[in-house]
């Protein structure tokens, strides 16, 4: 009997060891659980994920439209006044093709003129005068793209191409002596600095400072000494112009 006791006893013991194993096992597991939860929940409590309102945000910008040009020139010289027009075409962000027609007068350095007692003014020995028609094909390269804002747009600026230099009889009228004109043609071609101004994107407008090389090598009669009677001839018909620019993009 006493040993059915003891055996009873052991059995107990051992029930007793196993079940406090197997609580003490089940308590760890949970414990895991329970930490494993918290990690989680922690996690996806601090992930926050914003969504922009504008769903293109992300995606490329479109390359920016390439800005095609015409206009009007005038054109001021020591010689006076001249009228253009032109055409501009953009290839890249800096670089433009440029096509330009003026017309201008040209005058000789040695004229002096005078007004008479009715208002009407004349130039002693001057024969004949001279209009400049010339024809270019130009560049353009824009300066400082990326570091200068819009509205002041600096550039340099080169052309060459067919030039007409329509002379006159000066004495005869203006208009009448049109009929009297010889045509001479040579080539020239100019280089420049200049800006556009303003920040509107349908109209363009600037100054350009040109230098033109027109030469006629054999030169045209222009003035007469009037104490030798020496006949001088013009040979070059080029120099410093001032242009203004106004036009319109599209």
């Amino acid at each position: 009997m006493k040993q059915l006791l003891k055996i009873a006893g052991l059995i107990g013991v051992t029930f007793g060891v196993v079940a406090v194993a197997s609580a003490q096992s089940t308590f760890h597991k949970l414990s895991q659980l329970q930490w494993s939860f918290q990690q989680e929940k922690s996690a996806s409590d601090s992930s926050i994920v914003f969504h922009s309102p504008n769903s293109n945000i992300l995606k490329p910008s479109p390359a920016a439209e390439l800005d095609n040009a015409y206009g009007m020139d005038i054109l001021l010289s020591n010689s006076g006044l001249g009228l253009g027009a032109f055409y501009r075409h953009q290839y890249t962000e800096e670089i433009y093709g440029t096509l330009a027609l003026s017309v201008s007068e040209a005058k000789d350095d040695n004229e002096v003129e005078y007004v008479d007692y009715y208002g009407q003014t004349y130039t002693p020995g001057k024969i004949n005068r001279f209009l400049l028609i010339p024809l270019h094909v130009g560049v353009q390269y824009r300066l400082f793209a990326d570091e200068i804002v819009d509205n002041f747009r600096p550039y340099v600026n080169a052309g060459v191409g067919p030039t007409l230099v329509f002379s006159t009889p000066y004495d005869k009228e203006f208009f009448s002596s049109l009929g009297y004109g010889q045509a001479h043609y040579t080539l020239g071609g100019y280089i420049g600095l200049g800006a556009f101004f303003g920040i509107a994107k349908d109209n363009l407008s600037g100054v350009n400072i040109r230098y033109y090389f027109i030469q006629i090598p054999h030169g045209l009669p222009s003035m007469q000494d009037q104490n030798t009677g020496a006949i001088y001839a013009k040979k070059d018909f080029g120099g410093f112009f001032i242009t203004l620019n106004f036009g319109a993009l599209y």
